[in-house]
């Protein structure tokens, strides 16, 4: 993480006492959030309020994003969304005790929007500024969720760019168990619904269609399902949909489209279930979080929950509506961090972005 200025005051003691409130700025690549969260110590964290924008009808009409057209947006939607954040949680901008931003990793010009505005802004109210990974982000916002977890815990963390299983033991206290070696499982959901014909996004568009279909109607793989490792390779499924694209021909029945997206989508979740059941089994643990874009798929939910109830393993999620990019997951990792010393806020406003990070580094 940013290495603290030599002599830089932390947060001031009466700040540290009273609870702490950080103003965070997600902007990693095609949504735009901020949010408001407070810490009090012994007491839950609190999400004051929070705002996104999202870019999905702009990237629609080129099938995926463009990082210029993303980074431009973000110049566009920041302040707007700041300045609503702080409407709705009746606070004032002086108010706040720390400027967080994404640091990485992501889009390398959509980072820099966000993380100029955070040293931007603290210049100007002489606070202090936090570059946080945005996984770290995803894997700490189940606890702001209703049911939040504890300590130690195995995570699931699955979205469009990455699948990685961790092991953690708190806050900055991370190990890695296993990742994917090619596609991650968000890309297999967004590759298979574009060989499908389905519009971008293409992840939650196959969902959809896969609700009445019959997930065995196709055999497909299931990659490194018994390698014996925690990875994960999402590639060869995706060879093996474009396979049966092929074979249905040019103008395939409906069903048959929708028996294949639940086929796919199936293998992908039967994947994920087992590789999380296998990390708990060999670590003894008895708690997963599920974090990130696809930990929002009702199917993954559904087979988790089952087959986790059946080990007595609790499962935790973060809410639905912060389980994709936002900014509330940033001010938490950031609150959390500063709480249990993993970071010390830097005033000197010199800032950088890390469009490449592995989060097992921290």
């Amino acid at each position: 993480m940013n290495a603290p200025t030599a002599g830089a005051p932390a947060l001031p003691a009466s700040a540290q006492s009273a609870g702490i409130r950080i103003l965070g700025i997600e902007s990693s690549c095609d949504e735009t959030g901020v949010a408001l969260v407070e810490t009090r110590p012994g007491a839950v964290p609190a999400l004051l309020a929070h705002a996104l924008h999202s870019q999905i009808d702009m990237h629609q009409a080129y099938g995926g994003v463009v990082p210029e057209l993303a980074s431009r947006d973000h110049i566009r939607r920041v302040v707007p969304l700041a300045r609503q954040v702080l409407a709705e949680a009746g606070a004032q901008l002086s108010s706040v005790d720390a400027i967080a931003y994404t640091r990485g990793p992501g889009l390398a010009g959509a980072l820099l929007v966000g993380a100029g505005v955070a040293a931007a802004l603290g210049l100007a109210l002489g606070k202090p500024i936090i570059g946080i990974h945005h996984l770290e982000g995803h894997l700490l916002s189940p606890f702001l969720s209703a049911d939040p977890p504890e300590f130690p815990f195995i995570a699931l963390l699955v979205s469009g760019g990455h699948t990685q299983l961790m092991r953690v033991d708190g806050v900055g206290r991370y190990e890695l168990l296993g990742e994917t070696v090619d596609d991650a499982a968000g890309e297999a959901f967004d590759k298979s619904a574009k060989l499908l014909g389905l519009g971008y996004p293409g992840g939650p568009a196959l969902a959809r269609l896969a609700e009445t279909g019959d997930p065995r109607a196709f055999d497909l793989p299931r990659p490194l399902l018994h390698s014996g490792n925690l990875d994960f390779s999402f590639a060869g499924l995706k060879t093996a949909v474009r396979t049966q694209v092929s074979k249905l021909g040019q103008s395939p029945c409906e069903q048959q489209r929708i028996d294949l997206a639940a086929s796919t989508q199936a293998a992908i979740v039967d994947v994920l279930v087992a590789k999380s059941l296998a990390a708990l089994k060999q670590t003894g643990l008895k708690r997963l979080v599920v974090a990130g874009g696809v930990g929002a798929n009702r199917r993954l939910r559904e087979q988790l929950s089952t087959q986790c109830s059946r080990r007595g393993v609790r499962v935790h999620y973060p809410e639905l509506a912060l389980c994709t990019d936002n900014g509330a997951m940033i001010a938490l990792a950031a609150a959390l961090r500063l709480q249990t010393g993993r970071e010390q806020p830097r005033r000197d406003y010199a800032f950088d972005v890390v469009p490449r990070w592995d989060l097992a580094s921290l």
